[in-house]
């Protein structure tokens, strides 16, 4: 007797061919080498675009900044080009990303999960902006503890520009959870109901959250955090509420 083995929607190339193991590990590579390939595409344009770059991050602090070691100020445009680089090449990036994610969903999968890929990158500059329009608070708050005469600032370059750094990267990535709990709600692991019973819970740890991941120890940055985090989580509430009845909807009709 032979035994049938049925899988729920194993991956696929995209036109109903099922892919071996073997396929889907030389996929993955051929992903990662045309990603690979268009950061250093991005970061050869975002070392051209470093020096422009430094000037524009520096105009909330008015003191000069300095290095200590000589190959300093290359190592901070490198990795400023770096950063450039996978802001310019991230369209590409998550498309890479779906492209391969996309043949080992089911139909109903993609055509829910599509629309919300791009997305990513709205909240990622989102993020950004938002850090952006602290950044002068921040830095003005912590130098203003600066004692004239006794205790001056002597900014170096790398701590400058590590702070801007860490904080654009933590507003950029705190702000894609909105379309994390979207996705989850999609799957059927969170619902509205859910999100709005543990609403007290999920303020405090927004908070708490806050807190922890922004660098600096300045008030401005965890605030205004929690503040936008705690918006969208309201928002994304709504936004699953209507998922949820169109799926009641769905489920009447049929």
């Amino acid at each position: 007797m032979t035994e049938t083995v049925v899988t729920d929607h194993p991956p696929d190339s995209g036109d109903g061919k099922i892919m071996t193991v073997v396929e889907h590990l030389s996929e993955l590579r051929r992903r990662i080498i045309v990603s690979f390939a268009v950061i250093a595409i991005g970061a050869a344009v975002g070392f051209w675009l470093a020096p422009d770059a430094i000037r524009f991050l520096k105009t909330p602090i008015s003191q000069p900044l300095y290095f200590t070691a000589p190959s300093s100020a290359f190592f901070i445009q490198l990795k400023l080009a770096l950063m450039i680089g996978i802001a310019l090449a991230s369209p590409i990036l998550l498309y890479q990303l779906w492209a391969f994610i996309a043949p080992g969903l089911t139909p109903r999968e993609r055509r829910l999960a599509l629309p919300w890929v791009p997305l990513g990158l709205v909240f990622l500059a989102l993020g950004v902006s938002v850090a952006w329009f602290i950044l002068p608070f921040a830095v003005g708050f912590m130098l203003g503890f600066a004692i004239p005469g006794v205790m001056d600032p002597l900014i170096t370059a790398d701590a400058y520009f590590g702070f801007v750094t860490n904080l654009f990267l933590a507003f950029g990535l705190v702000m894609e959870f909105p379309i994390v709990l979207v996705l989850l709600s999609k799957v059927g692991i969170v619902s509205a109901e859910r999100l709005r019973r543990n609403r007290r819970y999920v303020f405090l740890a927004i908070f708490v959250f806050a807190v922890v991941v922004t660098p600096g120890g300045d008030p401005y940055s965890p605030t205004v955090m929690g503040l936008v985090m705690y918006i969208l989580y309201e928002l994304t509430i709504r936004l699953v509420a209507r998922g949820d009845k169109s799926r009641a909807e769905e489920g009447a009709g049929g």
